[in-house]
């Protein structure tokens, strides 16, 4: 038995599981016979998860995944028509959902830390939307991505915000509109993911990369993702403004006179993550 379904055997109740591999903070969504779909339980505990994992010192990157067979299928549309019953028609539980879910996909553009979704089965719909929250997405040759929401008759807005910022505009349009799967390899072509591996592989690819950026300074990390998503928003003038003013912050850092020094002096650098 491999590690995760170990891990799904002995915590069977919990929906998110969380270990540590090394420096690299692992969220598993844990509900395998839903496809992972997102509850208003586990939007919550994802959350809570990505603030935790993202202050803990320890901690350089996060991987996200799903519990096989799939990556995640959007939101829990049981637990959500299941409120219909409710006397203002599940208006109220409709908002909570939607907007904790937007706070929790803010929240992992807005974490210090670098965060990669290792993208198994389907990813659609708030699914998809998850994968291009994430800073990077490795993804297995039949991953498949989809915002199908147009075909029940619920257009995908939500996920619409961060596919948008992910893929050019007529691609996402074409995703939203016509509702189809797209393969992993048209995924990586449109820039939803930044590589595709055989399906075997997705973890260790995206530990791979984790470990890569653990080698870096934290502080730089957590300084040039912060500008980066702060500059995408802005008009070119304006954006080369904040930029040149990050990096004269960035170049009085004790990290930066480090790393250019071990640099220069061709050694290997010690970060300090001041």
């Amino acid at each position: 038995m491999d590690t995760l379904a170990q891990h799904n055997t002995n915590q069977s109740l919990e929906i998110l599981l969380t270990e540590r591999q090394g420096a690299t903070a692992v969220l598993t969504l844990n509900r395998p016979s839903a496809r992972n779909s997102l509850s208003l339980d586990l939007i919550a505990a994802l959350h809570a998860a990505i603030e935790r994992e993202g202050a803990a010192k320890d901690v350089a990157a996060i991987v996200i995944r799903g519990a096989p067979p799939a990556f995640c299928a959007g939101h829990d549309l049981r637990e959500m028509t299941a409120r219909r019953k409710d006397a203002d028609r599940g208006r109220a539980f409709f908002e909570e959902t939607m907007r904790s879910c937007a706070a929790a996909m803010q929240a992992i553009v807005a974490c210090p830390k670098p965060v990669i979704a290792a993208v198994n089965g389907i990813a659609t719909a708030a699914g998809c939307q998850l994968v291009a929250s994430c800073d990077l997405a490795v993804a297995g040759e039949s991953a498949q991505f989809a915002t199908p929401g147009v075909n029940i008759g619920l257009f995908c807005s939500t996920p619409m915000v961060a596919l948008s910022r992910n893929v050019p505009r007529k691609a996402a349009m074409e995703m939203l509109l016509l509702g189809e799967m797209v393969p992993a390899p048209k995924a990586q072509a449109l820039g939803l993911v930044n590589r595709v591996v055989p399906d075997a592989q997705v973890f260790g690819a995206a530990l791979e990369v984790a470990q890569k950026i653990a080698a870096k300074s934290p502080l730089t990390l957590a300084i040039g993702k912060k500008a980066f998503y702060q500059q995408i928003e802005m008009p070119l003038a304006g954006a080369y403004n904040h930029a040149a003013n990050v990096m004269v912050e960035n170049m009085l850092v004790r990290d930066a006179e480090e790393g250019i020094g071990a640099f220069l002096e061709k050694r290997k650098p010690e970060w300090t993550g001041s």
